[in-house]
C-alpha cells in the first residue's frame, strides 16, 4: 500500500516596492490572489511529484514548456518533459521535503527551495554506477507561469555534491 506523502508549502508575502523602489506598501488584494494562485500551482506540481503521479505532474506544464535541465541542455515541449521524467524515474527515486515557494505579485514568476531525498537505482549516462546509493541535496527551481500553467522550469542542485554522495570521483 502506497503511503500518502504530505507536502508543506511555506509562504512568505513581502512588501512590494512602490514606483520609487521602496518597500513601503502592502500588496493589493488582486496581487495577493494572483500570487497565491501561482504558489498553489507550484504546490500542486510538487505534491504530484512526491505522490509519483506523473499524469498530474505533467498536466501542470504548458504544451510548449521550456525545461532547463540542471547542468544540461534545454528541452522544449510537454512530450519532451514527460520523456525526461520517464528517464529520471527509471534511474532515481526521489522525495522532496522542506519545500518553500515564493511568487511575484503578478504571478508570472515563482521560485522554490527544497531538499531532495533520493536513491540512485539505475546508472545514468556519464554518471557513476548506480548501486542503490542514497543522497540528500539542497535544490532550487525557478518557474515562469503563463495562462495558469508552468511555461518554464529551471532546476538547480550541486552535481558535484551528488556525485560525492553516491561515491563517484
Amino acid at each position: 500500500m502506497a503511503a500518502k506523502l504530505a507536502i508543506s508549502i511555506h509562504i512568505r508575502i513581502r512588501d512590494r516596492p512602490n514606483a520609487c523602489g521602496s518597500a513601503n506598501r502592502t500588496p493589493t488584494q488582486r496581487e495577493t490572489i494572483i500570487e497565491q494562485t501561482s504558489i498553489a500551482l507550484i504546490g500542486r506540481y510538487y505534491a504530484a511529484f512526491n505522490a509519483g503521479d506523473m499524469t498530474a505532474f505533467v498536466s501542470l506544464v504548458a504544451d510548449g514548456v521550456v525545461h532547463d535541465i540542471n547542468e544540461g541542455k534545454r528541452e522544449v515541449g510537454r512530450t519532451a518533459f514527460a520523456a525526461f521524467m520517464t528517464r529520471m524515474n527509471a534511474s532515481y527515486a526521489e522525495r522532496l521535503t522542506d519545500i518553500v515557494v515564493m511568487a511575484t505579485a503578478d504571478g508570472t514568476r515563482a521560485a522554490a527551495e527544497f531538499v531532495v531525498h533520493g536513491a540512485y537505482l539505475k546508472s545514468d549516462l556519464g554518471l557513476p554506477e548506480a548501486r542503490g546509493q542514497s543522497y540528500v541535496l539542497p535544490a532550487g527551481a525557478f518557474f515562469e507561469i503563463r495562462d495558469g500553467a508552468i511555461a518554464r522550469i529551471t532546476n538547480y542542485y550541486s552535481l558535484a555534491q551528488w556525485v560525492a554522495q553516491v561515491g563517484g570521483a
